[in-house]
């Protein structure tokens, strides 16, 4: 069943969103300074996806940019923690969601 539902269409894109700038975070921080070319060869996304995420990341103190290219800050373990207790809190939505799904189709 294809889903056009905009709710349902905004969740894949957010969580789309999450796991690029989970992946331009640790490919910065393992290569770091990283320019844009050099990010977006290793993690196979264009480049101007790439300056969207550097924009939202430098916009929350996790990214910072620097003459070499882009840098984590000092906010990069305390993001990533906290994105893994987010996912964690969502893991249980998602399972009283289809919990209420299936309830509905009995």
């Amino acid at each position: 069943m294809e889903l056009e539902d905009i709710t349902i269409n905004k969740i894949e894109e957010d969580l789309n969103l999450l796991i690029r700038h989970i992946k331009m975070l640790r490919v910065t921080k393992e290569n770091q300074p990283i320019g844009i070319i050099r990010l977006s060869e290793m993690t196979d996304i264009p480049k101007h996806k790439i300056r969207y995420s550097l924009r939202l990341l430098e916009k929350d103190g996790v990214i910072a940019p620097s003459p070499g290219g882009a840098v984590v800050t000092d906010k990069y373990e305390a993001y990533m923690k906290g994105i893994l207790e987010y996912m964690t809190k969502l893991r249980d939505s998602v399972d009283v969601v289809e919990s209420m799904l299936r309830d509905s189709s009995e």
